[in-house]
């Protein structure tokens, strides 16, 4: 196959490869200047072949790729913009209707897609080839009418939207359609269930009933079509916070993935050791030591306000929205909503700074994969894997040996992490008996990668052992902190009597928390001697109480003990079904830059703004050693010959029975003539 690089794209334009269309005519769209980004050697760069398959409404992402078993694919339309002609203004699950990819080896079941040219165009989703057909959309009707599809509800069955609660929330209510996994229930694979992934906070996965015709059309049985959020599983197990991608189980159950961007705890490359030994979290604190806040989510302004010119951005601040609503979806008091559901109205709607003090939610309890085990039970029984880490998982990748689990966390200065099993996890009678150990990566030729372009580096890394448990121990440790609410914030770290003076209490409080950090969960002080110990005796001669750190605070005890936590925007990650020694696992870098490509880093790239996608090849222990890159994105700065028919900023990936990937994409537009999001076909170098 030809492998395509910037030189060739120049000369050629690889648009005709892909079958596309480059128009200097730009309708309905405002022209931004791409960011500063310097030229890379060889970005873009593609080992292999790329096609275009679709491009989605304009504001949408391509998120939850699937492939059912004849062939025909399914995706979501996530958060379109609502000035789009309808239907493409509401987010939805379709799939595209007269059109199977074929698995017989040709591969060469469609050509590629031009790229949107009218507003017509930019406005709707477009394929190569079949129709895309809705199955369902947000906030439809459901189960027997009692519910909206993607909305969660509170005990007392309140939607928890903005009509009923004010308040910072995670993206509209059933905006933000994610993962699609289909679960048949009969050997054809005709009939069966469809679980989604519904990317809000509180989050929610939905179990739809679908079915196929003898013409090859779907059909969604929305009357008994539940939400299992609002089951009481669910919301025994905590409920779930922003569930982003996910996957099929090699046991055939749904695998959701949470996505908590509110996690970090320390700011970029920032260790917790660098807030001890400054003696303070300024300029290096983050989002998660603000958690049990009241209004959590508005710290940034707070700190804006308190440092001035001196403040700086606190990582992960903003996904502490929708927070306090995952507290009433525990059955908190609404103690600070200005008035009830049911009286409330447009003049009096707001969230005022009451400390919410009955019910909160731990956030030890959130980041974690998601197993829903009898999916085709009536109510499916939800299990989290607490002894697989705590992140802002994008989806889990687990081996054919049943065994080993890849995981890709999402965000800046994140982590690719690995997670194997004493046993096959399917093989515990009680999936809480799961024991195993949790690694993460080390880069071992971070001098030979520096200031070279990423098309042109493996990047090869050993696996640091973080610890050993069983879920159950970590599912102990994490109900020591279920009592915390927002009370406790203030009684703990102000001086004045939040009763007597909540605005000075609240300053206090939050100052205290930079200086010293959150009290009232783990401790910078228990990382520290948790790596001094990890460092002098291992990571199984720790104490007995420091086992919980990398497992409660996975991000930050791997930083603390140098593994390689730079990765910006680990999207993706995935392997074909029944994957053995010698196949291929590929992960996904949405943009390769910060950390992983400036002076503060451990590798630092020359910079690739439009992201990389690397590959790995299994080995015999299902182990994998080294990252090839397969497709490298443009510069920003690239014009739109070159970065109209590149892959930018992916997002999902999905490896077909064949061994092709369907790559999405969420994109900033950089020097294209188009603000859409695509789908594309990855076919990879034999």
């Amino acid at each position: 196959m030809v492998e395509f690089t910037r030189r060739k794209l120049m000369a050629t334009s690889v648009a005709a490869t892909l079958g596309a269309s480059v128009s200097s005519n730009v309708i309905g769209i405002e022209s931004t200047e791409p960011p500063e980004d310097d030229d890379t050697p060889s970005a873009p760069y593609v080992k292999g072949s790329l096609k275009r398959f679709s491009s989605t409404a304009f504001g949408a992402e391509v998120t939850g790729p699937f492939v059912f078993e004849d062939g025909t694919p399914l995706y979501s339309l996530q958060h379109p913009s609502r000035d789009n002609p309808a239907p493409y203004n509401r987010s939805g699950i379709g799939y595209f209707e007269g059109f199977r990819f074929s698995m017989d080896g040709r591969n060469d079941d469609f050509s590629g897609l031009s790229t949107p040219q009218t507003n017509e165009e930019k406005g709707m989703v477009r394929s190569a080839s079949g129709e895309f057909t809705f199955l369902a959309r947000e906030e439809d009707r459901i189960n027997g009418n009692t519910e909206r599809l993607g909305v969660t509800q509170t005990p007392d069955g309140w939607n928890i939207t903005p009509d009923n609660f004010a308040g910072t929330q995670y993206g509209d209510p059933a905006s933000n359609p994610d993962c699609n996994q289909f679960i048949p229930t009969d050997e054809e694979g005709t009939e069966g269930f469809l679980f989604t992934n519904w990317e809000n906070s509180p989050g929610n996965v939905s179990r739809i009933p679908i079915s196929q015709d003898e013409d090859g059309g779907w059909t969604a049985d929305l009357e008994n079509a539940i939400n299992l959020a609002n089951t009481e599983p669910m919301r025994e197990l905590g409920g779930t916070r922003i569930n982003c991608y996910g996957d099929r189980s090699p046991w055939n159950t749904m695998i959701s993935a949470e996505e908590n961007y509110a996690q970090p705890r320390v700011s970029l490359t920032a260790t917790v050791g660098d807030i001890v030994e400054k003696g303070s979290g300024k300029n290096l604190i983050g989002g998660c030591q603000f958690w049990n806040r009241p209004n959590p989510s508005g710290i940034q302004e707070a700190i804006d306000e308190y440092y001035g010119d001196e403040s700086w951005g606190v990582q992960g601040y903003w996904a502490l929205t929708g927070l306090e609503f995952l507290a009433y979806y525990l059955g908190a008091e609404r103690i600070d909503q200005t008035a009830s559901p049911v009286d409330q109205s447009a003049e009096d709607e707001r969230n005022t700074m009451n400390p919410i003090g009955d019910v909160y939610p731990n956030p030890y309890r959130y980041g974690y994969f998601v197993d829903f085990r009898e999916p085709t039970a009536e109510t499916p029984e939800p299990i989290k894997y607490y002894v697989m880490g705590r992140a802002s998982w994008e989806s889990p990748d687990i081996q054919s040996d049943k065994r080993t689990v890849y995981g890709c966390s999402d965000g800046d200065s994140k982590g690719i992490y690995k997670f194997v099993a004493d046993e096959e996890i399917d093989g515990y009678c009680d999936p809480m008996n799961v024991t195993g150990t949790l690694y993460a990566p080390k880069v071992t030729n971070a001098d030979a990668a520096k200031k070279n372009p990423p098309a042109d580096v493996n990047l090869e890394f050993e696996w640091l052992e973080l610890g050993h448990a069983a879920n159950y121990e970590v599912e102990k440790w994490i109900a020591e902190y279920d009592d915390v609410t927002q009370v406790d914030y203030l009684d703990t770290h102000a001086d004045t009597d939040w009763e007597d003076d909540l605005d000075t209490a609240l300053e206090e409080a939050d100052t205290e928390v930079v200086e010293n950090g959150n009290r009232n969960y783990i401790t910078n002080e228990e990382i520290v001697e948790w790596a001094e110990q990890y460092e002098n005796e291992g990571p199984n001669g720790v104490d007995e109480e420091l086992r919980k750190v990398p497992f409660l605070e996975t991000r930050a005890a791997a930083k603390e003990v140098g593994a390689t936590i730079e990765f910006n925007k680990a999207e993706g990650v995935d392997s074909v079904d029944g994957a053995q020694p010698g196949d291929y696992i590929y992960f996904a870098i949405s943009a390769l830059n910060d950390a992983l490509a400036d002076t503060l880093g451990d590798v630092r790239l020359d910079r690739v703004d439009g992201g990389v996608v690397y590959r790995a090849e299994l080995e015999d222990d299902y182990n994998v050693s080294t990252l090839e890159p397969v497709i490298v994105g443009p510069d920003a700065s690239d014009p739109a010959d070159i970065a109209d028919d590149a892959l930018i900023n992916v997002d999902n990936i999905y490896v077909m029975d064949d061994g092709r990937v369907l790559c999405c994409e969420d994109a900033d537009k950089f020097g294209r003539s188009y603000s859409n999001d695509c789908l594309y076909v990855y076919e990879p170098d034999k």
